[in-house]
């Protein structure tokens, strides 16, 4: 009996056989991750801004002062604009990767916590049930006052049976 090929159904979709014709660049994410920190910890402080201040002020003052052959952005100051608009677009989604990356730390961090205190919790409900049954234990030992009440009755008691018994006296004695 010859074998038949499988039947094609028009309801399923045929597996795709095409390769990408661009590969997709390869990078380290966590490489990437941590150059995006950097970059968002630099953009976060007062150095930054008084960087960026100074560089607006000296671009701005060149294209208004400078002679105009020498100027490469007038007045409306497009291209500072763009550059602005360039820097902003590639800061943002920078800034979002490293609060992600924040986040998924302070997510194991909080796990981590959650953990040590479930552990400090269970270890302080042991010590309780420790110190209760101590408690209860020493209801049932002798103190030191109850001991020293009971050593000097059996000293007492020694001492009573040590003693001679008085004889009677002789006119009580009744000779018989």
């Amino acid at each position: 009996m010859a074998e038949r090929s499988p039947r094609v159904r028009l309801d399923t979709p045929r597996e795709a056989r095409r390769r990408p014709l661009v590969r997709r660049p390869s990078y380290d994410s966590d490489t990437f991750g941590v150059f995006a920190e950097q970059f968002a910890r630099f953009m976060g402080t007062a150095r930054f801004l008084l960087w960026m201040t100074a560089f607006v002020v000296v671009w701005i003052a060149w294209n208004v002062l400078a002679p105009d052959e020498w100027t490469w952005d007038p007045y409306a100051f497009i291209f500072l604009t763009l550059m602005l608009s360039l820097q902003a677009s590639y800061a943002a989604p920078l800034i979002l990767l490293a609060q992600n990356r924040q986040e998924a730390r302070d997510r194991v961090i909080a796990e981590q916590d959650r953990q040590a205190d479930a552990r400090a919790h269970a270890d302080m409900e042991f010590l309780a049930r420790e110190v209760a049954s101590l408690r209860m234990a020493l209801g049932e030992v002798a103190t030191r006052d109850f001991v020293r009440s009971e050593l000097r009755a059996l000293l007492n008691e020694l001492d009573e049976r040590a003693r001679p018994a008085d004889p009677e006296p002789p006119d009580r004695r009744t000779d018989g």
